[in-house]
């Protein structure tokens, strides 16, 4: 096997054994870049001159017997998450030469973990998007097809993992970002419950949606990942002080004893046949691992989530984004001498069509007339969703679902059509408001394309999640495959 293709604990494993060294991986990742990048276009940023440095520190750490399951082991950090020294453009114009002062709260933990960071991945700008069509750079293309979209608006991340261009890659999820892109590459794919991880450095999209998560080739690299970085953060006022658990320690086959729902509402009108199918045989895969399942579960208010969260998210959008104004940092239009001008002039040349568009929806719903009918409608909603997920999770150990309604669909098909655009996040953005944990992994094909199945918890209970998912992927062999590329 090339070393471009191990996982986290395998890597590991060759490390502590000194079969490999830290620099070897680093440069066969480097390589695998170098070779599929022209292909994908999975970075913003390669930063290879620091990989090599932090390798060698990594190499020195294992010989003097401080190791950790990360160090020395090559990784991708999203690009709305900062990075101290290195270009953290979010996939913007606004701030396409920003350099962060100081590392986000998950880059400090990973530092601390001796990881190799090997670049910033490509997203949709300011992780407002379900495809990666959104960067302002360029897209990025999906590993098991070239003509496909990777999904967004983490697609940078999931498809350098699976592409090999990473061995791991921690990614943001707003309304799915994490796990309909894991879903679309065939790799796992993990949301946190909100306030597990500190979102402090993260630039925020929508404050009370947004969490950092691992997008890994299988589910004890998730764990893994998820030991690094989860925990208290006094910086974030919205991280919890709760214990975090070892999460391989929840990595067991047997399922007897767990009780698992499948809600109705998640198979809509118009859902493709094969993405129902592959969900059926994994609930029944899952079933036959032990766990009693029923059908008979309904959540009403998901038909509401969709309106709900294109409410609010644009919303707060619109109050987050405010502060690129062209003076304090970013990109600055010039060319006038009229300071309003000039703020006016850096928001329409520094923000894409998409950012502009989330911008205008947010001002709108909470401009004077329209705030009560409009956002405080779409608090109500959120506050039912909530507490239906709440209901329905008293019952269950866990919910089963698909990641996305459909495989991975084609380059430019759904651009001109942003309703279409967000209906790809019909099944992931509820769990955003709810504010509950969810993984994706793979679960089937259709014509060559992967399939997610979509697995939903507790608040705070990761570890039964990585438990489910860990006894499917065992049970099955989609996640061995490779794409093409």
């Amino acid at each position: 096997m090339d070393l471009w293709q191990l996982t986290i604990h395998e890597a590991h494993e060759l490390l502590k054994g000194k079969e490999i060294s830290s620099l070897e991986l680093t440069q066969a990742v480097l390589q695998s870049i170098g070779q599929a990048e022209e292909k994908i276009h999975a970075f913003v940023t390669i930063t290879e001159d620091l990989a090599f440095k932090q390798a060698d520190r990594a190499d020195k750490q294992i010989r003097n017997g401080q190791m950790t399951p990360l160090t020395g082991i090559p990784g991708v950090i999203k690009d709305v998450i900062c990075t101290k020294g290195i270009r953290t453009t979010c996939s913007s114009r606004m701030l396409e030469n920003f350099i962060p002062p100081y590392d986000a709260d998950v880059v400090e933990r990973l530092n601390a973990y001796g990881i190799v960071i090997v670049g910033k991945s490509n997203m949709d700008e300011f992780a407002m998007g379900s495809s990666t069509e959104n960067s302002a750079f360029f897209p990025t293309y999906n590993p098991w097809d070239l003509t496909c979209v990777p999904g967004g608006s983490s697609g940078g991340s999931a498809a350098a993992v699976a592409a090999g261009e990473t061995i791991y890659a921690l990614g943001s999820d707003t309304g799915g970002s994490i796990r309909q892109p894991a879903g679309f590459c065939n790799i796992v794919g993990l949301k946190p419950t909100y306030g597990r991880v500190s979102r402090y450095g993260l630039v925020a999209f929508a404050s009370s949606f947004d969490q950092i998560g691992p997008l890994t080739k299988d589910v004890t690299d998730s764990a893994l990942v998820m030991n690094a970085i989860a925990g208290y953060d006094p910086r974030d006022s919205t991280s919890l002080p709760y214990p975090v658990p070892d999460y391989t320690r929840a990595l067991i086959g047997d399922l007897h004893g767990l009780r698992l729902g499948v809600p109705r509402e998640y198979f809509i009108p118009g859902m493709h046949p094969e993405v129902e199918q592959a969900i059926r045989c994994a609930v029944g895969k899952l079933e036959q691992l032990g766990a009693k399942v029923d059908w008979d579960v309904s959540l009403p208010s998901t038909p509401y989530a969709l309106p709900a969260y294109y409410i609010i998210a644009p919303s707060e959008a619109s109050a987050n984004l405010a502060r690129y104004d062209g003076v304090k940092y970013g990109f600055s239009y010039q060319d006038t001498s009229n300071m309003w001008e000039a703020m006016g002039k850096t928001k329409q040349f520094g923000f894409g069509p998409e950012v502009k568009r989330r911008i205008m929806l947010g001002t709108y719903a909470l401009s004077a007339g329209y705030y009560d009918a409009y956002y405080l409608k779409a608090q109500k909603v959120r506050t039912l969703i909530r507490e239906e997920f709440s209901q329905a999770l008293g019952r269950f150990d866990a919910l089963l679902t698909p990641t996305s309604p459909s495989p991975p669909f084609k380059l430019g098909e759904k651009v001109a059509d942003p309703l279409q655009m967000y209906l790809s996040d019909v099944c992931t953005l509820p769990i955003n408001i709810a504010g509950i944990p969810a993984i994706s992994v793979p679960a089937g094909f259709s014509d060559g394309l992967p399939i997610g199945l979509q697995i939903i918890g507790k608040p705070f209970a990761e570890e039964v999640l990585l438990h489910i998912a860990f006894a499917y992927e065992q049970a099955t062999e989609w996640h061995k495959r490779r794409p093409p590329i």
